[in-house]
């Protein structure tokens, strides 16, 4: 099952579990977002067709951030002109979680939730023995060089 669905002015298929990343959205209601514009639904074994105004797809936001500086360069030859001008574009990467179309629905499995790695506790005398071995920093020995070739003595 998969839905063509518009959003930011541009066309994405997705299927439930899919990440994308679409120009930044506003925060829907606790994370989620609803995509209103579906223009096709797959209905089955090579099946497509339009989709009723009842078929929904939602998705969750996982991440928001700026993508990868594009540098823009204007050049004019011959007339002494360059303008450069860098720009980097907001993205909201968000999941789709559940595609519904005519009575059935579509979920995307759960992810596992993150559990955070335990401290590891030392006893104070190792604590002190791990800093001090942390801030001493290994010395390597010098490369012996080769002597300098002494200048040969001219003959009379």
């Amino acid at each position: 099952m998969y839905a063509v669905i518009r959003a930011g002015g541009k066309q994405y298929r997705v299927a439930p579990g899919d990440v994308i990343r679409l120009e930044s959205q506003a925060n829907g209601t606790d994370g989620r977002v609803e995509f209103g514009d579906i223009l096709a639904v797959s209905a089955g074994e090579g099946q497509i067709g339009k989709p009723p105004s009842e078929a929904r797809v939602l998705g969750e936001i996982i991440e928001e951030g700026r993508g990868k500086k594009i540098l823009v360069f204007h050049y004019k030859r011959k007339k002494q002109y360059k303008k450069l001008r860098g720009h980097r574009q907001n993205y909201t990467a968000v999941r789709i979680t559940e595609i519904a179309f005519d009575g059935q629905k579509f979920t995307a499995p759960e992810l596992p939730k993150k559990q955070p790695k335990p401290k590891k506790v030392a006893a104070e005398g190792e604590a002190h023995v791990e800093e001090t071995a942390a801030k001493a920093p290994a010395k390597k020995k010098a490369a012996k060089r080769p002597a300098a070739k002494k200048a040969a003595t001219k003959k009379k």
